[in-house]
């Protein structure tokens, strides 16, 4: 449909004419050029978009559906079904504030529009960064916006990504490092450095965990990977945007803080704008930029952050104080005794943010599993059945499934198989695989829904839930 060079090494712009039937609504990752009849069949629209700006081909995305759209900002829509869409507009309503700060961090937005699109449940990840349409997971939508900082994310897209691209996907972290990296510091101006710190310590967290997934000596875990003949989807973890964002941190910290290294990377955007580019093209700049600090640049163990598996050689120091809260109450659940039990009630988490109840439930996860007795007080208490946030319900689900409370089972495999985001379906799947008891469970339950998944997610929980082709499981 598009013959086109499959590489970020090359971009392009294009022009476009969709033609279809006139209930059903067309949009790209373009500026919307105009509609009208279809000359050759009047039961047809044919929506005409243009993209100036040069792109690499992984960015050309196009969606055709019973799409409904509100206005949201200036330059911003958001679409989706009818069922979602007003719900979409009252969630990601912070959209053009976020593109103002990352405007001020980074220079000028270049894609004119940026619009939202909130696709069917089975999408598998939690945004998509095409340009003037970012694609998002419906699992965003908590009812308080407290996930909207994955907008964040796909908005940094715009300039890290979109406007200077990995020139391979061995350099992937060139794209996710820096996003996550502008993202976070997005959430710094609108929500305090200590939001940034607090986000920056869940991220370390993530990498731990993908780190732990793959093993510590898997050299898919290295932050710049070789992927000679590797599947791109088997090296996809949080390795790229977690590793990526702590060398930068730590090289934040060196240089002389947030403001003078925010320098550094606008800088880097502006030169290179336009291009694909190499880890040696951006350290090349780094060491020019930085020409005066070469000295604390050289003692940097770049062989160690770039090329060697595992965790980095160096743990940021980060600032505790929207976590110590979080910490306190793990704490007091890891160490009670069943005699403890009568002291934790709805009080303790009632002055948490979602934020923090996500960061509670994820340091639980760091720690042995709890005794069932405690999961099933935890409930009583908190009551985190009900949850709706995608986030908190799915660290719950994981956290009950992995003390052995069998009547987790069930909403587990629901919740892995009601959507497709990979980061919530596969860990879920894997969980309830590992408890024996439901192990066939977990292969049948993936084989009644498989037709029905992202076949990049259905690939991916084959492996995960060692099941071959033909559905069987491998011995």
């Amino acid at each position: 449909m598009v013959p086109c060079q499959d590489t970020p090494s090359v971009k392009h712009t294009y022009y476009a004419q969709v033609s279809v039937p006139k209930d059903l609504v067309a949009v790209m990752s373009a500026v919307r050029d105009g509609q009208e009849e279809d000359p050759e069949d009047s039961s047809r629209i044919v929506y005409r978009f243009r993209q100036p700006v040069p792109m690499p081909s992984y960015l050309i995305a196009i969606v055709v559906g019973a799409l409904e759209s509100r206005e949201i900002g200036p330059r911003s829509r958001v679409w989706s079904e009818k069922e979602f869409v007003d719900k979409a507009a009252f969630e990601f309503s912070e959209t053009e504030t976020m593109l103002k700060t990352a405007e001020d961090l980074a220079g000028p937005y270049v894609w004119g529009q940026y619009d939202i699109l909130v696709l069917p449940p089975s999408f598998p990840y939690g945004g998509m960064e095409n340009p003037c349409l970012t694609f998002a997971t419906p699992t965003l939508l908590a009812g308080d916006k407290s996930l909207s900082t994955v907008i964040a994310h796909e908005i940094s897209h715009s300039w890290t990504g979109n406007l200077v691209t990995n020139k391979t996907w061995e350099h992937f972290w060139l794209n996710e490092g820096h996003t996550v990296y502008l993202e976070r510091m997005i959430g710094r101006q609108m929500y305090g450095e200590q939001f940034r710190q607090f986000k920056a310590m869940g991220g370390w967290k993530d990498l731990q965990d993908s780190v732990n997934t793959f093993g510590p000596n898997n050299p898919l875990t290295n932050l710049v990977p070789s992927l000679q003949d590797v599947d791109p989807d088997d090296a996809f973890s949080s390795v790229p945007y977690e590793k990526g964002f702590a060398l930068l941190y730590h090289l934040e910290e060196l240089m002389g803080g947030p403001e003078v290294f925010m320098g550094f990377v606008k800088s880097y955007i502006q030169l290179y704008a336009y291009g694909s580019v190499t880890t040696d093209d951006w350290k090349n700049y780094l060491f020019t930029y930085f020409k005066d600090q070469a000295e604390a640049l050289n003692r940097v163990d770049w062989n160690a952050w770039m090329f060697t598996p595992g965790m980095p050689p160096v743990k940021p120091q980060y600032d505790t104080t929207l976590a110590d809260a979080c910490i306190a109450l793990s704490q007091r659940w890891t160490k009670a005794g069943d005699q403890d039990l009568d002291g934790f009630s709805e009080s303790d988490v009632k002055t948490l943010s979602s934020h923090q109840l996500i960061e509670f439930l994820s340091l639980l996860l760091h720690e042995n599993p709890l005794p069932l007795t405690h999961v099933k007080k935890m409930q009583e208490v908190y009551g985190l059945n009900t949850c709706t946030n995608s986030e908190i319900r799915f660290r719950w689900l994981k956290l009950c499934v992995r003390s052995k409370w069998e009547e987790a089972v069930p909403l587990a495999l629901k919740m892995a198989t009601e959507q497709g985001r990979m980061k919530f379906t596969r860990p879920l799947f894997r969980e309830v695989f590992n408890f024996n008891k439901y192990r066939d469970e977990a292969v049948q339950v993936f084989a009644a829904h498989r037709t029905a998944m992202h076949p990049v997610t259905a690939g991916l929980v084959a492996k995960d839930l060692k099941v071959d082709v033909s559905g069987t499981t491998a011995q």
